[in-house]
């Protein structure tokens, strides 16, 4: 089993720059790929960043280009999101996935098994 425990969110202006950082523990995800998530009120999940477990490849939807950045720390066991130029539509509870079946990068909620608990952000205009 792995535990993911998202950190980082908050509320910041549109604009700003926050940083979500997620700890997995319980197992070694050095061989997950893993991703970043976010759902709004009455909006389905998507995959908002998603990164292979050696960081060869990544992806990004295409609202976040140029703007997020997603990195992991095999040896920290950790993934981290970087958001920076947020805007309104951002706001989300975000959520880390881990994935122990692909090494590249699903795109489906359904493709992975591991889920944080999902932390809160919001971006005020």
């Amino acid at each position: 089993q792995v535990q993911l425990v998202e950190s980082g969110g908050g509320l910041v202006q549109a604009g700003g720059s926050l940083r979500l950082s997620c700890a997995a523990s319980g197992r070694t995800i050095d061989r997950f790929a893993m991703g970043w998530f976010r759902q709004a009120p009455g909006k389905e999940r998507e995959l908002v960043a998603g990164i292979s477990w050696s960081s060869s490849n990544t992806y990004y939807v295409d609202s976040v280009k140029g703007r997020f950045g997603i990195s992991r720390d095999n040896a920290k066991n950790t993934v981290t999101l970087q958001m920076n130029s947020l805007k309104p539509e951002d706001t989300a509870v975000y959520y880390c996935a881990a994935d122990s079946w692909r090494s590249t990068v699903a795109r489906s909620p359904a493709e992975y098994e591991y889920w944080g608990q999902g932390t809160q952000v919001t971006v005020s205009s």
